[in-house]
Parts: C-alpha cells; structure tokens; sequence
C-alpha cells in the first residue's frame, strides 16, 4: 500500500477563490481597524482555510489484491446501514445494503468498490435532509452507478447528498469500465455512500466499523463456483 497525500482537483479552484477572498477581505480591515481585530479576523481566516485545504486532502492509495470478488469500501467514514432492503430505482428487489456516513472531517473523495463494467450512471434531484437519516437515501440529492463485475454480478454505488453537501460529482459513464485505485465521485461536506449488493455477499464489516475508502475491505461477492457447489450440495 502506497500513501501519498494531494488537494483533489474539486478543491483546487475553490481553496484559489477562497485565499484572494481572504486577502481582499484582510486588507481594508487592516488599513481600518484597531490592530486586534485585524489579528482576530486573520486567525479566523487562516483557520477557515486550513480546514477547507484539509477537507479536500487527496490521500493516494493504491490496493493491490488479486480476488475480483473483494469489496472495498467506496469511502471512508463509519458504517450506519447493514441490512436486507427493497431498491426502488434500478432493481425493485431485495438488495442487502450496506452504508457509509462520512463527516466534514472525512476525506470525500468515494472510489470504485469493484472493477467491472459500468451499466448506469444517473444523477438525481432530491431534498438535503441530514445524511445519517434512513430516508435520506431516497430521497435526498444522489447519484447512482450500477456495476457488473467480472462474474456477472450487479452492484449500485449511491452517492447520497446530506444537509450541508449541495454537490453530488459522479465521474462515470456508462459502457466503460470501473477500476480499482481509481475515484468515482466527490461529494462535498457531510453526506454518506449506500452499497446495494446481492442478499448472498458476505460482510466482514460490521455496524459502526470506522472502514477507510480504498483500502478496507468490506465484503466479497460469492462466486459462480461457490453458488453452483451450493446448489449441487443441496440437490
């Protein structure tokens, strides 16, 4: 595992604006104000942008595993969600779902949880309720990417908006392929990453594991094989 740290590109002209906000506003208080509350303003300034060049960290990691079954956690942040559940929007069946909060204090940057091929990709308005609310992944600002993995499974990655995050960014398109390393989106502030996996996957997660985007694996798909030595086990 490889670690290196970048501002994320969805940040970098947000941080640019932000310091020449910074320096327009600093220097009248400067010139017109008594010297302590310059001081006062410049601090709260320098804190406002070390958090908004900390909340756009870009930590590169690079996971090396040769199981295409594995899951990997599409962000980092605490699970809140792992059970059996109706999807309303692709499948309209029952999909375990498992779901991930990220604070402000998370890195947003969501990855791809399996390589496959990239089935949907659809953006969809919604309200901007709290993240950490069940109904907030139906009904909040989201967007969802259906993948098939290399042994004809199909998962949903929902990038769900909460109440402070007002962008959802979703960087795939349907017909090409997800890979492993790589970023599916950026959502920006407060907000959560729903799974919607097949009823039989296997969970090593458990509800309020703290998991890392990239690097912790969460479950693993069962297998072609592992379903027909099931079936034969039965007959």
């Amino acid at each position: 595992m490889k670690r290196k740290l970048k501002i994320h590109r969805e940040g970098r002209n947000i941080i640019v604006f932000l310091a020449f906000a910074i320096f327009a506003f600093n220097v009248p208080v400067y010139l017109l104000t008594p010297h302590w509350l310059f001081a006062v303003t410049l601090l709260l300034s320098a804190a406002l942008l070390v958090f908004t060049t900390y909340f756009f960290r870009n930590p590169i990691r690079i996971l090396d595993i040769d199981d295409p079954n594995f899951l990997i956690a599409p962000c980092d942040g605490r699970v809140v969600v792992i059970e059996p559940v109706v999807e309303p929007d692709y499948f309209h069946d029952k999909r375990l779902q498992v779901s991930i909060f990220m604070s402000p204090f998370n890195v947003h940057a969501n990855w791809y949880p399996i390589e496959g091929e990239i089935l949907k990709s659809e953006h969809q308005s919604g309200r901007h309720m709290g993240a950490w609310l069940p109904k907030s992944s139906i009904e909040n600002e989201r967007s969802l990417v259906v993948i098939r993995s290399k042994d004809g499974q199909e998962i949903m990655v929902r990038q769900v908006a909460g109440a402070m995050a007002r962008r959802v960014v979703t960087y795939a398109t349907p017909g090409t392929r997800s890979h492993r390393n790589e970023h599916l989106g950026f959502i920006k502030l407060g907000s959560r990453v729903d799974l919607y996996l097949p009823l039989d996957t296997e969970i090593f997660a458990d509800f309020g594991d703290h998991v890392k985007g990239n690097e912790t694996i969460i479950g693993k798909l069962r297998t072609s094989e592992s379903t027909n030595v099931d079936t034969l086990m039965e007959d």
